[in-house]
């Protein structure tokens, strides 16, 4: 079981709570640690992440088998990031995997990291294979660039595949304008006792930590998706313009393959993800869960709000101001504005197109005429 880590220790740091509690969310000035961690001088605590490891020489066939990304042929050092699907293609796990030669590392929210392992775990069979929930000795150190102070030693390095097109998938978002070039995120897994050495060099001002809200911030406005945040019982990969990093679209089957494909060339994705900007003249920021309105226009011209979606994600950017993710219905129009009921509070919204409403249906299929129509 994982303990609070000794970066709370560390002055000026304020406990996060609710999915990322057992870390900072700050320590001291949010916006100033967004810019260090954006500029590659910040490191973010992570140790309240899952890791499991995964060994055995059939370690990468046997994901690759149960995963939506291609494994199989990764070589040491590689990263990638699978999903594991139901039945019907609904995401239920997100990981984040790199493989060192000898074992495949997943990364993932600690609320994972026991019914993953124990699913991987009755699928084995007779193939050579042993997964672990290494949680408690292995944590996870987030950044983008900042280096880990001396005397802390690196297990294995994940580089975030969301910066480009990974081989394989398939990008729903506009190319131009797409904020993930900037996204050069990476995790660094360390020994659970090394906190302690990174914990001492901050104190001795050798190390810039940031905390969780630095991170959420610089996330969002890279359109990046979060199993713990943009994840509900429904959704299924492609309202996140999660094919571009997480699905190879050509690899062998896997479980929720069928429905990935379906949607994919011949349907819609029912939902799908804007960058919402929100009104900050009433200081409200919303949170994970409240409604996004809109207001439908009725033949008589009588204006009607109805609920088309939820907030999934939201954050105070240091340049961009106060910003959010939400799913929202596919057909909602993308040029109509969003109210947000938040904390007894209307705020306005304006969304940018992630996923656009004609998402799918990629496979070009001829419609034959009806049988007695002359052409």
């Amino acid at each position: 079981m994982m303990t609070d880590s000794p970066l709370l220790a560390v002055p000026g740091a304020v406990a996060a709570d609710g999915i990322d509690a057992g870390v900072a969310s700050h320590y001291g000035n949010p916006l100033v640690e967004q810019r260090r961690l954006e500029e590659g001088l910040a490191l973010v605590d992570l140790s309240n992440r899952g890791v499991l490891s995964v060994t055995g020489p059939d370690r990468l066939t046997w994901l690759d088998s149960m995963a939506s990304q291609s494994l199989a042929r990764l070589h040491p050092g590689d990263s990638a990031e699978a999903l594991f699907l139901d039945a019907s293609g609904r995401v239920e796990h997100a990981v984040h995997l790199v493989d060192d030669g000898e074992t495949a590392w997943l990364v993932l929210e600690a609320s994972s990291a026991e019914p993953l392992r124990a699913w991987l775990d009755r699928m084995r069979f007779m193939l050579r294979v042993a997964v672990a929930d290494v949680s408690a000795e292995t944590a996870v150190i987030g950044s983008l660039g900042a280096p880990l102070p001396d005397g802390v030693a690196v297990t294995a390095i994940w580089n975030d595949p969301w910066s480009h097109l990974a081989p394989g998938g398939f990008q729903y978002a506009a190319e131009s304008g797409h904020p993930s070039a900037e996204w050069g995120y990476s995790e660094t897994l360390v020994p659970r006792a090394d906190l302690s050495v990174i914990a001492r060099a901050a104190r001795a001002g050798d190390v810039t930590l940031a905390g969780s809200l630095a991170l959420e911030a610089l996330r969002i406005a890279a359109w990046r998706p979060r199993f713990a945040t943009e994840v509900d019982e429904r959704t299924i990969p492609h309202e996140l313009d999660w094919l571009r990093s997480a699905v190879h679209l050509s690899k062998g089957c896997y479980r929720g393959q069928e429905t990935v494909a379906k949607v994919h060339n011949l349907g819609r994705p029912p939902r799908r993800l804007v960058l919402l900007h929100l009104d900050g003249s009433d200081t409200v920021l919303p949170v994970h869960g409240d409604i996004v309105s809109a207001d439908k226009v009725r033949p008589e011209s009588e204006a009607e709000r109805r609920a088309v979606g939820v907030v999934t994600s939201s954050a105070l950017h240091h340049e961009l101001g106060p910003i959010a993710l939400a799913v929202v219905k596919r057909a909602v129009p993308s040029d109509i504005p969003f109210t947000i009921d938040s904390h007894e509070t209307e705020v306005a919204a304006a969304q940018v197109e992630i996923v656009p409403s004609g998402a799918g249906a990629q496979v070009d299929v001829p419609r034959l005429p009806r049988l007695g129509i002359r052409r």
